[in-house]
């Protein structure tokens, strides 16, 4: 079964669901859907399976998350044994679902919990000793605390694949058919993915029970709410043009293709008098924690990131994207674009090209069903100040605070090294969780 097109804003009140999760709600002053919520709830609060297609940006976590603690409100966890279980591709991402889940599961007396890589497993380990309602995981990290018999999943009733698209990309899709296998077979599934490849198609097919598919118009592409642009440069202007970009009132998030171009772009811009932070899979995770909560409190500012945040980074108010590098394929432009004109709101994305790149990023853009008005601009002109609000930077140099990096043990030769399984089990939860499988570029 299938519903398309366009749903109609309603209130939550009117959804049925529980009405302790709707005054919470209310409290925050979210009091109507959006069109993603309105399609898929009803049917997942009558315990249909869903098929959920839509971007980033489109409300999907309250969607999923008010369905999923509806569904469990009268359930009674053991210790170790949760009854729903989200799954999502990076512990980014798998934090701030929990973050909006668990504020909310407080309302109803349940809890939720992370459970992901490169985070303290002491201490996930320590909360899995008390009934948690709840586990909201990246793959690696799940499988891993299974195997050491601190979490079972024979009481798990719902569980929701959110981005399954990426997972497939980042090769977790194996780990994720073994902890659908844990779980019982009747239970209920709530697939979402931009997207429906190949291996995504397989697991719909293998572990949905006669979905119902909600593909929302509004929800389907943050870039039909965003205006595209692409500039095309001279390169000995690339980092004035950035630095007056940045220097704009408001949030931008800066893409670059590697972590030493991302420290490099940083570096510069914090030397012309920007408010910057970095993201990538570099630094440690406290770190990389830090940077986008500050960024999220600031009114104004830049983060730099490379494609590994790309869907990690959920900010409703960033009204910029700069690919300061080109995006490598179309659908890395789409992933990095949809971090403006989230929670229906408007954006712009601008992509910094020279001449010889116009041809190979005007293929990419056509691939992600995008026309970007083609500009010439060059530092300080009339177009640019006009579409990005650029200014010139203060040129007072701001210090950045030095912040640790990843850990790292000594290089050792690979042939003399014998990991054990748990050494290969954290780095499964560990970097995968962050960098794409492959060699195609260095996050």
């Amino acid at each position: 079964m299938s519903t398309n097109g366009v749903v109609k804003q309603q209130t939550f009140r009117k959804l049925g669901l529980d009405s302790r999760l709707v005054n919470a709600l209310a409290s925050e002053g979210i009091e109507t859907t959006f069109p993603i919520q309105a399609s898929t709830i009803p049917d997942a609060l009558a315990g249909h399976d869903i098929l959920g297609r839509g971007q980033t940006g489109s409300g999907k976590t309250l969607a999923f998350g008010l369905s999923v603690l509806h569904n469990i409100r009268t359930f009674n966890p053991k210790p170790g044994r949760p009854v729903a279980l989200v799954l999502a591709p990076t512990r980014e991402l798998a934090q701030q679902i929990n973050e909006v889940i668990s504020k909310l599961a407080r309302t109803i007396n349940h809890k939720s919990i992370l459970v992901a890589g490169g985070l303290p497993i002491t201490k996930q380990i320590a909360a899995l000793k008390k009934p948690n309602s709840i586990v909201v995981a990246t793959p690696g990290r799940l499988l891993d605390l299974v195997k050491r018999n601190h979490l079972s999943l024979d009481d798990v009733q719902i569980v929701v694949l959110d981005e399954a698209d990426q997972m497939s990309d980042m090769g977790f899709l194996p780990d994720v058919r073994r902890i659908l296998n844990l779980v019982k077979l009747k239970g209920q599934r709530l697939l979402f993915s931009a997207t429906l490849d190949k291996e995504v198609d397989v697991i719909v097919k293998q572990y949905l029970s006669n979905p119902v598919t909600h593909q929302v118009a509004d929800s389907l592409d943050t870039s039909t709410r965003s205006a595209h642009y692409l500039f095309v440069i001279n390169h000995e202007d690339k980092v004035s043009i950035s630095s007056q970009i940045a220097s704009r009132d408001g949030k931008a998030i800066f893409f670059t293709r590697t972590k030493r171009g991302a420290d490099r772009l940083s570096a510069n811009l914090a030397n012309l008098g920007v408010h910057v932070g970095t993201l990538h899979g570099g630094k440690s995770q406290s770190v990389r924690t830090r940077t986008l909560a500050d960024f999220k409190t600031q009114e104004s500012g830049v983060l730099v990131a490379t494609d590994v945040a790309a869907r990690g980074i959920h900010v409703d108010d960033v009204d910029l994207v700069v690919h300061f590098d080109a995006a490598a394929d179309h659908k890395d432009y789409l992933h990095r674009s949809g971090r403006t004109a989230r929670a229906g709101k408007g954006g712009r994305v601008v992509t910094l090209i020279t001449k010889r790149e116009q041809k190979s990023v005007g293929t990419i853009t056509q691939r992600a069903g995008v026309e970007p008005k083609v500009i010439r601009v060059e530092p300080m002109d009339q177009e640019l100040v006009k579409i990005t609000g650029a200014k010139k930077p203060s040129g007072k140099p701001i210090r950045v605070p030095v912040t640790e990096v990843k850990k790292t043990t000594k290089p050792t030769h690979r042939r003399n090294r014998k990991p054990s399984s748990h050494s290969r089990s954290r780095g499964r939860s560990g970097k995968r969780e962050f960098a794409k499988s492959g060699s195609k570029r260095s996050n």
